[in-house]
């Protein structure tokens, strides 16, 4: 007799005087979850949002759709990025005419030409404030999800107050389970070797966030 029949046995025993229960899985578990945890104004959960982004080392920027540009200009220029990544559907008017050269987010790409990329822009799907969370769904203005793990240095826009939601479960109903998502909770960063905390193991090691009004 082999492991697995010996453990299959064990189970079966384990279940033989069990009751027949036919009730579907999905009733069967019940699921009384807080779809949101507590009451807030928008302008509390934008703030609630800001203060996760920033505990989880993210840097927070807050400005207007006119001074967008400008924003992210001088976000570029004291990284002192010479190239920054662009995906197809990034509204143009979000980018400086003058700045760093751009790069096309190409499917062609191999992971050490956007190693050698300095920045990358990118809009989200979502932001979730209770986690700290944006997420992106590989739509035209997020572009492919490499182009945010590989590049060090990640600026991500954020509409607020249409993007933001406080909840989990309220983010999970504006996704599509079917789309590349990617989320994201601060720089890329592990403890895993003696607890030593190390970012850009994963992903960027600077993650900027900006919250547009």
């Amino acid at each position: 007799m082999s492991s697995r029949e010996r453990i299959l046995g064990r189970v079966r025993r384990a279940l033989a005087d069990a009751p027949v229960d036919d009730t579907p899985y999905e009733r069967a578990v019940p699921r009384g979850y807080l779809r949101e945890h507590g009451e807030r104004t928008v302008e509390e959960t934008v703030d609630l949002l800001a203060e996760n982004l920033a505990d989880y080392r993210a840097v927070v920027h807050r400005t207007d759709s006119e001074e967008l540009p400008y924003l992210i200009m001088r976000l570029l220029a004291e990284r002192g990025s010479q190239s920054v990544l662009v995906p197809p559907g990034l509204p143009p008017e979000w980018m400086p005419a003058a700045g760093p050269t751009r790069v096309h987010d190409r499917a062609v790409s191999t992971p050490h030409e956007l190693d050698r990329v300095d920045s990358v822009v990118t809009a989200c799907a979502v932001a979730i404030a209770e986690t700290g969370t944006i997420v992106l769904d590989g739509s035209p203005d997020q572009g492919r999800r490499r182009i945010t793990l590989v590049p060090d240095h990640h600026i991500c826009v954020v509409r607020v107050p249409d993007q933001v939601v406080s909840s989990v479960p309220q983010a999970l109903e504006r996704l599509d389970a079917a789309r590349p998502l990617t989320w994201i909770s601060g720089p890329s960063a592990t403890s895993d070797i003696e607890l030593d905390r190390v970012e850009g193991v994963h992903g960027p090691r600077t993650l900027e966030v900006v919250l547009v009004g």
